[in-house]
């Protein structure tokens, strides 16, 4: 590796994951919408049901010259059991979580939760990526707001409530039955009201 002009080498980055794991319950409902429409909408996924989660979290900086690390393992580590176990494990996401109340409780969902937690902890620019697994066939990837949504069906979340809990947070208004037009367009563009 080359010195600088200023005879410094340049700064080395790397990126370390940590995973770890909680147990919570939930259920996929929208309160605007009635229990058919839930059913309808959600499937057997609008039931009460539970998950043991598995969230693999990575940090990205410099590597610190004096301690070799990117952060400090220990920090790290305190960190994610305050942002993420302490809150979440053996919790009923709808119920005990106050974020919840009018979102709807999903991998997607949960993992802006959990990544808005850790932010608060680490220092501005650490927190790189969360890989969320629902199941060890289900996963969620979340970089941040910077980070382009990618679906399989080219659609990114389903419907939220507003803070008036009169609208979909995206400007929908609630249909009579539900249908995809209330979902977020992959796209970036607005949602139609059909």
């Amino acid at each position: 590796m080359q010195a600088s002009a200023s005879g410094q080498k340049p700064a080395r980055m790397a990126a370390f994951s940590r995973t770890d794991t909680f147990c919570a319950s939930h259920r996929l409902a929208c309160k605007l919408l009635s229990e058919a429409e839930n059913r309808k909408l959600f499937g057997k996924s609008s039931q009460w049901h539970g998950h043991n989660f598995k969230v693999v979290v990575t940090v990205r900086g410099e590597i610190n010259p004096t301690s070799g690390m990117v952060v400090d393992l220990r920090d790290l580590k305190a960190y994610m059991k305050e942002a993420i176990t302490e809150p979440l494990d053996r919790k009923d996401l709808d119920q005990d979580i106050p974020y919840f109340a009018n979102v709807v409780s999903t991998t997607e969902n949960l993992a802006l939760f959990i990544w808005d937690n850790l932010q608060r902890h680490l220092p501005r620019g650490a927190l790189y990526k969360i890989k969320l697994y629902e199941t060890e066939e289900k996963s969620i990837i979340y970089k941040g707001e910077g980070s382009t949504p990618v679906s399989v069906m080219g659609m990114c979340t389903v419907p939220l409530l507003s803070l008036d809990d009169k609208k979909l947070c995206n400007g929908c208004e609630k249909h009579d039955t539900p249908n995809l037009d209330c979902f977020f367009p992959a796209n970036g563009s607005e949602p139609s009201n059909k």
